[in-house]
């Protein structure tokens, strides 16, 4: 075989590709700089060493440059991105979640491996990360009722994320870059199911391996149940509330002691007028005018608070700008609960609740407290604030906001949490429901409907445009622009033609099934140094190339750039779901190792010897 003269074109686009993986896999210079920089460095390098076609064009110019900004599978992704965000928002897969849990607590074992599969099931139509985040403290909670180490669940819970997202063209960002990098080269599309059976495949070996394998290879004593309970409980604070005409309390009634409609409280005493009923309560019915003391956490009261609007009527009150009265708000929606602490030398220190309104400097009220030397068994009118005391707030955007210039107390960042509204959960799971059907039958292209299922998401508010703007990860923006420049410069220099060539050349003489393994192997190792995403963008090229020149269908040695580039278990960094699971399962970098390169060789034998059959190569 005649093999391609390389130009100066093609080497320079080599060193620029081999400088962005080297900075890529390096935690000095963050991913957004590494791929501004790879993008700018290519539009200088062609603009003054263009590479022409027959016609005089430059093949490199500044519009072909940039053209993955406009990519199709760009746009689709930042879409699903802003379509999970809106499901994680609405509390929409937490319920089902909390169903598994509720009816199997009592056999652990098959909840998890039921969690485990339904985690793989929903990850090949949702991005995947939302996903693990629901079900890590659920994980933990089954580990701790068994009085084990929720390390031994954690890990296989972000492999088998990542092994169900390979089953879907929606299923993973690679899938749907590597399916738009075929098309811009082939003109072929890739439809939802063409790679399911080997997908499926692939993920039931790596179930098995995850389920019977991984928790004899991780070890043992990973974190202890008093670490898992610390993750899930949180700090429990003392709430007041009190009950005026709409509450939705009024008239709930306590059973054997306890109040089953606020579930996860502890009620401390009610008290009406004059009156004070302690634990237990008999026969004890809310009425209105009554002020309820309960000791609850915040993740608690804000789920409950989602469920149940009505909780803190008569509570929730905002400031009017017009003329700084306070005035009652009827619904929680965009309403942010938070912890602050109570600063030294802070005006608030030895003021009582009741003397501050239950009111910061901003607006947001007082919903709770702390208090590290005892827990309160009173009304909290009378409560003096002390310094280090952690209230619980609840507030607006811009409320919390202000809290940050608040001289008297101390917000802790990472406690703000939004108030999630049930109701709109439903309208998440409909636009969900109705993207991936029209996605799966093929109806509509899946960028319209991504596209429109986020456009619903907002229009219909299950979030608003703040939060879908963070659910856009500038990383992964920059990123796949990045990917898809050095891709179409490594086809437009004949880059990716004398890479495949040389690849032959090496296996010459050997079948295209040997060839096809080896492939899969070193796309493998290389998404576990390089962005998954990005190996599959430059790849893609290169597998046309290769199956060309070997007379077989491309589609062939495209699937095995997908799958290839989804097997990101050996490094927490490989995937996003990995580095989630990292500080909860207490996981060392060699535990990813230890157990991700069994799985990526068992993943690779297993596709050696299957795809040559399904594809009919020998």
């Amino acid at each position: 075989m005649e093999m391609l003269q390389p130009s100066i074109q093609m080497w320079m686009t080599f060193g620029v590709i081999l400088a962005a993986i080297i900075f890529y896999g390096r935690d000095r210079i963050s991913m957004e700089i590494t791929s501004l920089g790879t993008i700018s460095i290519l539009l200088v390098l062609f603009h003054f060493m263009p590479v022409y076609d027959d016609s005089g064009v430059n093949l490199l110019g500044l519009k072909q440059l940039l053209a993955g900004f406009a990519d199709p599978a760009l746009i689709t992704i930042l879409a699903l991105l802003v379509i999970g965000q809106g499901m994680v928002q609405t509390g929409a897969l937490e319920t089902p979640a909390q169903i598994i849990v509720k009816h199997g607590i009592s056999r652990p074992k098959l909840v998890i491996l039921v969690c485990l599969i339904a985690v793989m099931v929903i990850s090949a139509l949702l991005n995947n990360t939302p996903v693990v985040v629901i079900f890590i403290p659920i994980m933990i909670t089954l580990m701790d009722k068994m009085d084990k180490s929720a390390g031994l669940v954690l890990m296989p819970l972000s492999f088998v994320a990542i092994l169900g997202g390979m089953t879907t063209l929606i299923g993973s960002s690679t899938n749907l870059l590597v399916a738009g990098a075929y098309k811009a080269q082939t003109g072929q599309v890739i439809s939802f199911f063409d790679f399911t059976i080997p997908g499926l495949f692939l993920s039931a070996i790596g179930l098995l391996y995850v389920t019977i394998i991984a928790p004899l290879i991780l070890p043992k004593k990973l974190s202890t149940a008093d670490d898992n309970a610390q993750i899930i409980s949180g700090k429990q604070f003392i709430v007041q509330l009190d009950l005026i005409e709409g509450n939705s309390l009024i008239g709930k009634k306590s059973i054997a002691g306890m109040f089953p409609d606020l579930p996860r409280m502890t009620v401390r005493l009610v008290q009406r007028g004059r009156k004070v009923f302690l634990p237990p309560f008999d026969d004890i019915e809310f009425q209105d005018g009554d002020c309820i003391i309960l000791a609850t956490t915040r993740a608690v009261l804000s789920e409950k608070l989602s469920k149940d609007p009505g909780l803190l009527r008569g509570i929730l009150t905002t400031t009017n700008p017009d003329d700084m009265k306070i005035e009652p708000i009827e619904n929680p929606r965009g309403q942010k609960i938070a912890e602050v602490i109570v600063a030294p030398a802070s005006r608030l220190d030895g003021r009582t609740l009741e003397q501050v309104g239950y009111h910061l400097q901003g607006g947001c009220k007082v919903l709770g407290i702390q208090r590290r030397s005892r827990m309160v068994r009173s009304s909290m009118d009378d409560i003096r604030l002390e310094a280090g005391d952690i209230l619980l707030v609840i507030g607006t955007s811009s409320q919390i906001n202000a809290l940050r210039t608040n001289k008297d107390v101390l917000l802790m960042e990472w406690s703000t949490q939004e108030v999630k509204v049930r109701s709109d959960s439903w309208k998440a799971l409909g636009i969900f429901a109705g993207v991936v059907a029209f996605a799966a039958t093929g109806i509509i292209p899946i960028p319209i409907t991504a596209t429109f299922g986020a456009f619903l998401m907002i229009a219909l508010g299950c979030l608003n445009i703040r939060q879908a703007s963070r659910a856009v990860d500038r990383r992964i923006f920059l990123l796949i622009g990045a990917a898809l420049a050095m891709g179409t410069a490594l086809q437009a220099t004949g880059g990716a033609s004398y890479l495949a060539e040389s690849l032959i050349h090496i296996f010459e003489g050997s079948s295209v099934a040997i060839t096809l393994s080896a492939f899969f192997l070193l796309i493998a190792i290389l998404t576990n140094m390089l962005s998954n995403n990005a190996t599959a963008v430059l790849f893609t090229p290169i597998a046309v190339n290769m199956a060309n020149k070997l007379g077989v269908d491309p589609m062939v040695f495209v699937t095995a750039v997908i799958f290839a580039a989804n097997c990101s278990f050996a490094t927490p960094m490989g995937y996003q779901t990995n580095l989630l699971v990292m500080g909860p399962g207490n996981y060392k970098f060699k535990d990813f190792m230890r157990v991700g390169v069994p799985l990526i060789l068992i993943l690779w034998l297993s596709y050696s010897l299957f795809a040559p059959w399904y594809y009919d190569l020998y």
